[in-house]
């Protein structure tokens, strides 16, 4: 439930209020809007995680700070501040292009990771989680509601028979490096009325989160490692373009006219948000049950992490 109280945050960011129903048609004279997304400000300290206190401390800890730390940042920031995989969406707009039909949006479980850490999903849309590891995970996932939090699927996330079960040695679970499909298990998503977040944990890593975004109509994107975005098909009028992402609690959104066939482009500062903003970070004093012998052991023989 640690993820639950973040997510009712949310609910008071102006995810709560009724939606009206999309109608799909078609846009003749539909215009673009490309921009950018960057991060103004100091980029949050990662979250932190010791892996002695946690199952499968040896192959989850391929990926590590090389001291026993598996860290977990939500920011993906690049050099100029460009704020990479943050999600970019219209409001106010009630009619226009169709959905596009795809596949169903699959999360995986890869390397004591969820891939990716957001997804865009519609309301009452099934998702596919796949386990690709050699340990059991599960996925615990929660939405908020005007009663609070309200749990939509907690299930548990079979890995491939075919995976060798008996990876407790440091060498064997360290150098294991198959990823092999587990049974998928496909869940439905179905959103109390009007709101638009859940987010999925781990119940045996607590590092491992993927947060999701319903969107109510077709037009959105997810920013690029340039921290770009583009929309097209978009019928002429004013709208609100939104930014979000899961860790920053302050609404950042701008208004954009768009005429007829028209070109729009929209740079966006979002402000880094100030403070500590969770209670799991890496100790730089770390004392007590932290300090244990085992942890020279924990390779990251895949990445080494910084914090």
């Amino acid at each position: 439930m640690r993820f639950v109280r973040a997510a009712v945050i949310f609910a008071a960011l102006g995810f709560g209020h009724p939606v009206l129903a999309y109608e799909e048609t078609v846009v003749s004279e539909g215009g673009t809007i490309v921009g950018t997304v960057t991060l103004e400000g100091k980029v949050p300290k990662p979250k932190g995680y010791n892996l002695i206190t946690l199952p499968d401390q040896y192959y989850c800890g391929r990926i590590s700070d090389g001291q026993g730390w598996r860290i977990l940042q939500p920011f993906q920031i690049g050099p100029a501040g460009e704020f990479r995989d943050v999600v970019v969406y219209l409001e106010g707009i009630d009619k226009g292009k169709p959905f596009v039909e795809k596949t169903v949006p699959q999360i995986e479980a890869r390397d004591c990771l969820f891939l990716p850490f957001t997804t865009i999903v519609r309301d009452d849309q099934t998702v596919t989680v796949v386990n690709m590891d050699p340990v059991m995970h599960d996925i615990q996932a929660y939405e908020t509601s005007h009663l609070g939090a309200r749990v939509l699927f907690n299930v548990p996330l079979p890995m491939n028979p075919q995976h060798p079960r008996n990876l407790k040695d440091r060498s064997d679970a360290g150098l294991y490096h198959q990823h092999m499909a587990g049974p998928p298990m496909k869940q439905l998503v179905n959103l109390s009325k009007g709101r638009r977040i859940f987010v999925m944990q781990c119940g045996f890593h607590v590092y491992m989160e993927s947060w999701g975004l319903a969107i109510t109509n077709p037009y959105f994107a997810k920013t690029d490692e340039q921290g770009r975005f583009t929309m097209t098909d978009v019928p002429a009028g004013t709208y609100k373009l939104v930014v979000w992402h899961p860790y920053i609690h302050t609404t950042t959104e701008q208004t954009v006219t768009i005429g007829p066939k028209g070109t729009v482009e929209a740079k966006i500062a979002v402000p880094a948000p100030t403070g500590r903003l969770y209670a799991n970070e890496v100790l730089d004093h770390p004392s007590g049950r932290y300090t244990v012998e085992a942890q020279k052991d924990i390779d990251p023989i895949i990445k080494k992490q910084d914090h």
